[in-house]
C-alpha cells in the first residue's frame, strides 16, 4: 500500500513521464557508444557529442558527419520510443481528471524538449573539437522530438479510453482503430514473411555483405545494424505489395519493374529483388488483399447498419493509410552518396487506402457486418372512446358506473286478446270461456296454504 500523499505520487508520475523513456534511451545509447569506442581503442574525445547525436537520431533528426548527411534513420528505436512514451502516459493518466491528463501530456512533451536543448548544446560544443561533426538544425531537431513524443502521448491517452468521453465522438471509433491496427500489422507481418523468403533466395548476397569485415565485432555491429533497419525493409516491401514503389538511390523496386543500382553494405538489404523481375513478385498483391481482409474482419465483428459499417471501414482504411504513410516518411531520407532512400509518397498512402477500403468493405459485407436499419416505429394514437351502443328495439342510457334500466319498446310479451288492461287494485275480469280464469282456482281452503294457520275452535269449558 502506497502511503505517500497524492501530490507526491503525482509529482513522481510526472517526472517519470517527462524523463523516463528519454533517460532509458540515453543509457542504452551511451552503453553502445562507449563499447564501440573501447573496442576501437579510441579515446573518449567527442563521446558526449556522439551520444547526443544518436539520441537525436532516435527522433529522426538527420546527423551530418564530414559534410555527408545520414537522414535514413532506423525505425525500430523510434517505435520503441513511441511505445515507451505511450505506456508511461497511460500509466500516469489512468482515471484522473482532464486537468491531470493535461499536465501529464505537457510533461511527456516538455521533458524530451529539454533534453533536446541540452543535446544541441553538447553537439555544438563537441563540434568545436571534432570538426567533422556538425550541429543539426535546431528547428528540425525540436520538431522531430515533439512529433515523436506527441504521437506517443496521444496513443497513451487513447489507451485510457479518455477520448471516448469527448462530445461528438462515435462509439464505433475503437472498432475502426482496432481494424486499422489489424490491417497494418497484417501488412507488415506478411511483408516480413516475403522479405525473409527473399533473403533466403539471396543468401549468397547476404553472405558477401557480411564478408566486408573479418572481425567478430564488425560482424556483430552489422547484425545489430540490420536488426535496427528491419522495420524500414518491411515498409519498403509493403509499398511494393500495394502497388507502389521503393527506391534506394537510383535503384527502383515495384511489383512490375526493377531497376538495379548501388546498394549500401547492410546485410538486411539482401532482400531487395534483382533484375530481371520474375513473376513471383506479382504475387505480392495477394499480401495487400489478405491484409485488407484482416481489416474487414475486425470491422465486421459487431454488425451495424450500412451507414455505420461504411463509416467504420472508411475510417479504418484512412487511419491505416496515414499510419503507413507516416512510417514511409520516417523511414526515408538521404543516405550520403547513395541519394534518397524511401518509398513513393505520392502513391503509397492512396494505394493502401484503396486496397483497405475496397477489399475491406467487401469483407464486411460478406462477413455479415451489415444489418438493415431498424424501421422507425410510428407512435400509435390512443383509440377513440366507442359511442354508446344502440341496440335494435332498445334504448340504453350510458353511465360510467352502472347500467340503468333498459326500457323495451317493442319487445312486450303478447297478451291474450281479451286482456285489454290491468290496473292496480282493480278486480280481475272474469271470462268464463277462459280456463285460466276459473274463479274456483282462487279459492283457498283452510290448511291448503302453508303460511295460513287455521284458528283452533275454543275448547269447551273456556
Amino acid at each position: 500500500m502506497d502511503n505517500r500523499s497524492v501530490g507526491t505520487r503525482q509529482a513522481r508520475d510526472l517526472l517519470r513521464v517527462a524523463f523516463g523513456p528519454s533517460v532509458v534511451a540515453l543509457g542504452v545509447i551511451a552503453a553502445v557508444t562507449l563499447i564501440q569506442l573501447l573496442i576501437a581503442n579510441s579515446d573518449m574525445t567527442g563521446a558526449f557529442g556522439a551520444i547526443a547525436s544518436m539520441w537525436l537520431g532516435v527522433h529522426q533528426v538527420p546527423v551530418s558527419i564530414g559534410g555527408r548527411e545520414l537522414g535514413v534513420m532506423p525505425l525500430l528505436p523510434v517505435l520503441l520510443m513511441v511505445w515507451g512514451t505511450a505506456r508511461t502516459t497511460a500509466a500516469a493518466a489512468g482515471r484522473s481528471s482532464w486537468f491531470v491528463v493535461r499536465w501529464v501530456v505537457a510533461s511527456a512533451l516538455g521533458g524530451p524538449l529539454l533534453i533536446a536543448a541540452f543535446s544541441l548544446a553538447v553537439i555544438h560544443d563537441a563540434a568545436s573539437v571534432i570538426t567533422e561533426l556538425q550541429t543539426p538544425d535546431a528547428s528540425r531537431a525540436f520538431a522531430g522530438v515533439l512529433a515523436v513524443h506527441a504521437i506517443g502521448a496521444l496513443i497513451g491517452v487513447a489507451m485510457t479510453g479518455r477520448l471516448l468521453t469527448l462530445p461528438r465522438v462515435p462509439r464505433w471509433l475503437p472498432e475502426a482503430v482496432r481494424g486499422a491496427a489489424a490491417g497494418v500489422l497484417a501488412l507488415l507481418g506478411l511483408s516480413g514473411v516475403v522479405a525473409a523468403g527473399s533473403i533466403i533466395v539471396h543468401w549468397g548476397t547476404m553472405h558477401d555483405l557480411f564478408g566486408i569485415t573479418d572481425s567478430v565485432f564488425g560482424q556483430f555491429s552489422l547484425t545489430l545494424l540490420s536488426i535496427l533497419y528491419i522495420p524500414n525493409v518491411l515498409v519498403g516491401t509493403a509499398a511494393v505489395a500495394v502497388g507502389s514503389s521503393a527506391h534506394i538511390g537510383l535503384a527502383n523496386f515495384s511489383s512490375f519493374t526493377v531497376l538495379g543500382g548501388d546498394i549500401p553494405a547492410v546485410p538486411v538489404l539482401a532482400a531487395v529483388p534483382t533484375p530481371p523481375l520474375g513473376p513471383i513478385w506479382v504475387a505480392l498483391l495477394i499480401v495487400a488483399a489478405v491484409s485488407a481482409v484482416a481489416l474487414g474482419q475486425q470491422c465486421a465483428r459487431r454488425a451495424a447498419p450500412w451507414p455505420i459499417a461504411a463509416a467504420k471501414v472508411a475510417v479504418a482504411a484512412l487511419v491505416a493509410a496515414l499510419t503507413m504513410a507516416l512510417l514511409g516518411y520516417a523511414g526515408g531520407g538521404r543516405l550520403g552518396n547513395f541519394g534518397d532512400v524511401g518509398v513513393d509518397q505520392v502513391t503509397f498512402g492512396p494505394a493502401v487506402f484503396l486496397w483497405f477500403l475496397s477489399i475491406g468493405g467487401l469483407t464486411v459485407a460478406m462477413a455479415g457486418g451489415v444489418v438493415r436499419r431498424p424501421k422507425k416505429v410510428k407512435p400509435v394514437a390512443a383509440p377513440a372512446p366507442e359511442p354508446a351502443a344502440v341496440f335494435e328495439d332498445a334504448a340504453v342510457v350510458d353511465d360510467e358506473d352502472a347500467i340503468t334500466d333498459v326500457v323495451l319498446l317493442d319487445a312486450q310479451p303478447e297478451l291474450p286478446e281479451h286482456a285489454e288492461s290491468f290496473e292496480l287494485g282493480a278486480p280481475p275480469i272474469e271470462h268464463p270461456d277462459d280456463p285460466l280464469l276459473d274463479p274456483e282456482e282462487h279459492f283457498i281452503a283452510d290448511g291448503d296454504h302453508p303460511d295460513v294457520t287455521a284458528e283452533k275452535p275454543p275448547e269447551q269449558g273456556d
